[in-house]
């Protein structure tokens, strides 16, 4: 379930700033820049702060998930 409402975050993140960008003023586009270098990141370290608050959330990891156990 960790790893469906992660996806699904972080999708529409991408897509209000692609949308905040077009519309509204181009210096959003570094909110597309923040998400996707800590998505490289968190490939490196194996924390994501996302994850650490759904887990806080009461979010439960499903096994075989590509999250961090």
């Amino acid at each position: 379930m960790l790893n469906t409402y992660f996806r699904i975050i972080v999708g529409f993140m991408v897509l209000l700033s692609v949308v905040l960008t077009t519309y509204v003023n181009p210096n959003w586009m570094w909110f597309t820049v923040f998400i996707g270098v800590n998505l490289i990141q968190s490939a490196f370290t194996k924390w994501c702060l996302l994850e650490t608050i759904l887990v806080k959330l009461g979010v439960k990891k499903e096994e075989g998930s590509c999250s961090i156990k």
